[in-house]
């Protein structure tokens, strides 16, 4: 998977930044647009991984291998090899599956619940609007957009002036439609996001004649 800083070329960085600049001449609305590579570690996943490739392993090796029960009331029966065998392989697999995992991203999404991937966009949106600043908007109309690439998904934030104009549904919209590009056009999806934002804004919060840039306009890369 390729990083933040890898994922959207020259241009097309240059045409997002374009697109804020435009929707804030409409609005007093703050944009940021932010694209990070992931928002989660996923240690789980990689550990279930690793704990079925280890169990397949040993159930294979004891269907090679089994262990020929000794005689009864045979004391002197060495320790079969084939416990040492079963353990190997079940230690051996379990690491070698976690490390394919941590660089297999949609092997480790595969046995990522969608509810801890969502959980863990949200609260790096979060983070990312308190770190940029977001929230110390003038006459709180910031808004953040925040596209995590690993987990495909979009989380949209806003501060309170934008909540009381912007209805929740418009905002899910909004996301639901970024999110269907970010597999082929991202760069048109992000446009499309912050123009329709920058429109819908117009009415309920224009622009002021004395109105300050306050954000940067330039698209925040998170690797």
């Amino acid at each position: 998977m390729k990083q933040a800083s890898e994922f959207l070329s020259k241009d097309e960085l240059a045409t997002i930044e374009a697109a804020v600049v435009n929707a804030e001449k409409k609005t007093s609305v703050e944009i940021v647009p932010v694209v990070a590579t992931a928002s989660g570690r996923y240690d789980r996943a990689e550990d279930i991984v690793g704990l079925w490739l280890g169990a397949t392993l040993m159930v294979v090796l004891w269907m090679i291998w089994p262990v020929v029960p000794a005689a009864l009331g045979d004391w002197g029966a060495a320790f079969p090899l084939n416990y040492f065998g079963w353990i190997a392989a079940l230690v051996g697999g379990f690491i070698l599956g976690a490390t394919i995992a941590s660089r297999v991203g949609w092997l480790r999404r595969l046995f990522t619940p969608q509810r801890e991937m969502t959980e863990e966009v949200e609260r790096r949106a979060r983070e990312a609007f308190f770190d940029q600043r977001i929230h110390h908007t003038e006459g709180a109309t910031g808004v953040l957009i925040y596209v995590s690439l690993y987990e495909r998904k979009v989380c949209l934030l806003t501060d309170d002036a934008v909540q009381k104009v912007l209805p929740e549904g418009e905002i899910k919209r909004l996301c639901d439609a970024l999110t269907a590009k970010l597999g082929s056009t991202p760069a048109d999806g992000l446009v499309e996001c912050i123009t329709v934002l920058g429109d819908k804004l117009t009415d309920p919060l224009p622009r002021a004649d004395d109105d300050v840039d306050e954000l940067d306009n330039a698209v925040v890369l998170i690797d």
